[in-house]
């Protein structure tokens, strides 16, 4: 007995000197970076990341920069850039040390990672030992992840300052919980820096060729104006960032005479994100009536499907394709007065099947937005429609 607690006192021993070696080398990683922003929120942290990203090198600064969303991404000085592969597809908060070491190898002015972190605990051990950012971002606070950060939305709040740098700056756009940001900014002696979306013109968002929003690019423009980049070579080098995968799109289609607007907000996920992204693409002109809303549903979120159900109301469609399972619980959410607009299609179908159906309720030209959450059955459609004839 004496003999197996001696095996289990020395691996212990030799677990924490290898945990102080490593995260001395880590150190040393980032103290080789002289400026690390990192990117939280609920929404369009993929997109800020690379909108930061893409303002700092317009700038003429040697940026690296991570993205954590619909497709990990590792983007080099030069703008190229290469998937992450992940053992077993499971992400993990521990990768940010091998990111930290190949950007130092780099020897980059900045490096910009999105926070990859949903537990309030791990969100700060992101921030205090795996990145020590100097800025920080916490873009938003919205319904989301509330089993893990809330259950309210100023539990939210307080949850992602959690990754506001001790004695650092953070840069936010968030309106509705300013005051909860400022409190939880002053605890840490952080320079809480509030940013107006309109600050940004029209004139200045026709220069992207994808679709954002103004509160990302206010943001974008504040950290460039932190590390002494002016407006104008932040924009230029913005507008020449390459979008992620996952960013807000149109695509049109056509099949048998019929023509489709395809507007993917599977990435918006919340209630709040989806209606805003939703409006921005109609006052775009880039759907019009008669629009089609796919919602799909997971047995996962039985929660959000239920969310989605709710928000038909606002979004006004004139038709609703339910697709995925267990769509009932979408379905006992939409009113009474709208249920003679549904076509429920839950559970597996055939291939082919949900794009039949949905081509079955147009005529001429329609759009279509899906929204809920890309996984499952939303992945099937996206496919289904990749085999249309894309348009220009």
């Amino acid at each position: 007995m004496l003999f197996l607690y001696a095996v289990f006192a020395t691996s212990c021993l030799a677990l924490l000197v290898a945990g102080i070696v490593e995260q001395r080398g880590h150190d040393a990683n980032l103290r080789r970076i002289p400026t690390r922003v990192l990117v939280n929120g609920i929404r369009g942290k993929s997109s800020i990341t690379r909108l930061c990203a893409g303002a700092l090198r317009g700038g003429g600064l040697a940026v690296v920069a991570k993205t954590t969303g619909t497709a990990a991404r590792f983007i080099f000085t030069d703008g190229s850039e290469e998937p992450i592969y992940r053992k077993f597809g499971i992400a993990n908060v521990v990768e940010q040390i091998g990111i930290v070491r190949r950007a130092a190898m780099l020897h980059p002015d900045v490096l910009v990672m999105e926070c990859m972190a949903v537990m309030p605990a791990l969100q700060e051990i992101n921030q205090q030992k795996l990145v020590k950012s100097t800025i920080g971002v916490l873009c938003n606070v919205r319904e989301d992840h509330l089993a893990e950060m809330g259950p309210t939305l100023d539990d939210v709040a307080r949850s992602l300052s959690r990754s506001m740098p001790v004695g650092g700056i953070c840069v936010t756009a968030e309106r509705d919980r300013l005051d909860i940001l400022k409190e939880e900014a002053a605890r840490r002696r952080c320079r809480l820096v509030a940013v107006d979306p309109e600050s940004v013109t029209d004139e200045e968002m026709r220069g992207f060729s994808w679709i954002t929003f103004k509160e990302n690019v206010a943001i974008a423009l504040a950290v460039a104006r932190l590390m002494g980049v002016d407006r104008r070579a932040a924009l230029a080098g913005m507008w020449d960032a390459p979008p992620d995968p996952g960013v807000l799109s149109v695509e049109t289609y056509e099949a048998n005479g019929r023509r489709l607007r395809f507007a993917n907000v599977f990435a918006a996920n919340d209630p709040e994100s989806t209606l805003l992204n939703v409006r921005q693409l109609a006052q775009q002109g880039l759907i019009r009536r008669p629009v089609h809303l796919v919602i799909n549903c997971r047995p996962d979120r039985v929660e959000r499907n239920g969310q989605m159900g709710a928000l038909v109301p606002r979004l006004d469609p004139d038709r609703v394709l339910l697709i995925g399972e267990p769509t009932r619980s979408a379905l006992s959410k939409i009113p009474e007065r709208w249920q003679g607009r549904v076509l429920d299609l839950g559970g597996r179908q055939r291939p082919g099947a949900m794009l039949d159906a949905l081509l079955g309720q147009v005529r001429g030209t329609a759009s279509v937005v899906a929204v809920g959450n890309i996984h499952g059955q939303g992945e099937v459609l996206l496919e289904e429609l990749s085999r249309l004839r894309g348009v220009r």
